[in-house]
């Protein structure tokens, strides 16, 4: 069986040599221990609480080796760990062992949507939650692998061409008095001019909508 690529089993709770530090409060246990796992099964060397600071052993002292001597800290952020008193002092000394970020010392990985307090804000993060497990290993490699590295985040393949949005339709030509039909005759009063019909016996017969004219024509006229 896998012991997640931990070959160290001593437990002196001493960070020397480690590559990471995870900085959690005890809400949050079941995330640091599974980021533990992870990273130790991807060849890491990690130093986390639940693991290491076994009984007998003096957990300030572990928690200050593991600030003060593992290469990089990982925060697990949420709620919970933004209120921590003593997850605020871990944070803050890796913050200040490298405060413009050159080393990447710090990484933070959310574990629910929350705030980052502080000076953490200006740290980026990653999130773990609301994706699947295999994508969330995914990220938390990556940002193990680079922040070691020290390398860009640039993809190995190139990036599809964006394509821009769909043209707009050619706009409507004005329609000017040249291009305007001729205007329909004026109907007269009492509705609309329809036409006019010869009868047979002479009679003109002008018919308007909703009214019926009758004119006879007269001899000489």
């Amino acid at each position: 069986m896998s012991d997640g690529g931990n070959t160290d089993s001593t437990s002196s709770g001493g960070g020397e040599g480690r590559d990471f530090f995870v900085s959690y409060t005890q809400a949050d246990r079941p995330w640091a221990e599974w980021i533990a796992w992870t990273l130790e099964e991807a060849g890491r060397r990690v130093l986390v609480q639940a693991w290491d600071f076994t009984p007998g052993s003096n957990w300030i002292r572990g928690m200050d080796n593991g600030v003060s001597h593992a290469t990089r800290t990982i925060v697990v952020l949420s709620n919970a760990y933004a209120r921590s008193v003593y997850g605020a002092a871990e944070w803050q000394a890796a913050w200040a062992a490298d405060p413009d970020g050159a080393t990447r010392k710090l990484l933070v990985a959310r574990v629910e949507d929350c705030a980052r307090p502080g000076l953490l804000g200006q740290v980026v993060s990653f999130d773990l939650f609301g994706i699947t497990q295999q994508a969330a290993r995914a990220a938390l490699l990556r940002a193990a692998e680079l922040a070691v590295s020290g390398k860009r985040a640039k993809p190995a393949t190139a990036p599809p061409f964006p394509s821009g949005p769909a043209a707009a339709p050619a706009r409507p030509p004005f329609p000017d008095a040249g291009s305007q039909p001729a205007a329909a005759p004026a109907a007269p009063p009492g509705g609309i001019h329809i036409g006019t019909i010869s009868a047979p016996d002479g009679q003109a017969i002008g018919v308007n909508y909703g009214t019926v004219s009758h004119t006879r024509n007269s001899p000489g006229r």
